[in-house]
């Protein structure tokens, strides 16, 4: 049932896109398969450019999207299509990837068709504002548990201790071998 109501969406997206349309046409029929986390969409391309719901079958295509993908998504498309795992039939999944780089949704026009020009415009930059305040919190976040890692509670070694180890260990390497040099002088010397 979300399958269909991502391809409605997409299908919608694609009617007022016609140069996607027109980028999928090509591959009229084939089959591909679309995971975004544990939702797997599978469709056909119809001769029209759109999109098709279809069931299971050998799909032409493959892109699997794991799961932090809707924190990739914060950073933006191409952050989100860089995590994208693709395979299959390597001039379909072109396409597709770009259509779905480059597909835009104008939110705005749509909801001005519910609630007016101006309550739409305020609705969809108090949205934009929502979404880059939570991408601030994200980043800040990650770099605030990085910063805690490595200052309060390190979970792994700096450069400079690093490096001060590795001195230790060669200077202790030389003193077991001067060491070993003399035990055998003196039991040398002894059995004479």
């Amino acid at each position: 049932m979300l399958d269909l109501a991502f391809l409605a969406a997409l299908n919608r997206l694609l009617a007022a896109a016609p140069w996607a349309r027109d980028k999928l046409a090509p591959f009229s029929g084939k089959r591909a398969h679309l995971a975004l986390g544990p939702l797997p969409v599978e469709f056909r391309i119809a001769p029209d450019g759109t999109l098709e719901s279809l069931g299971s079958g050998a799909p032409d295509v493959e892109i699997i999207l794991p799961l932090p993908t809707p924190l990739a998504l914060l950073a933006g498309r191409e952050a989100l299509m860089k995590n994208a795992r693709i395979g299959g039939a390597a001039d379909f999944a072109e396409a597709l990837g770009f259509v779905l780089r480059n597909l835009e949704w104008d939110a705005e026009e749509d909801l001005s068709r519910i609630v007016g020009d101006i309550a739409a415009h305020r609705i969809i930059k108090v949205a934009g504002e929502f979404a880059a305040g939570q991408a601030d919190i994200a980043r800040r976040l990650a770099e605030n548990v990085a910063e805690y890692l490595r200052y309060e509670q390190p979970a792994g070694v700096g450069k400079t201790e690093l490096t001060a180890f590795a001195g230790d260990i060669d200077a202790l390497r030389r003193d077991a071998d001067s060491l070993e040099r003399r035990i055998a002088s003196i039991e040398k010397s002894s059995v004479t």
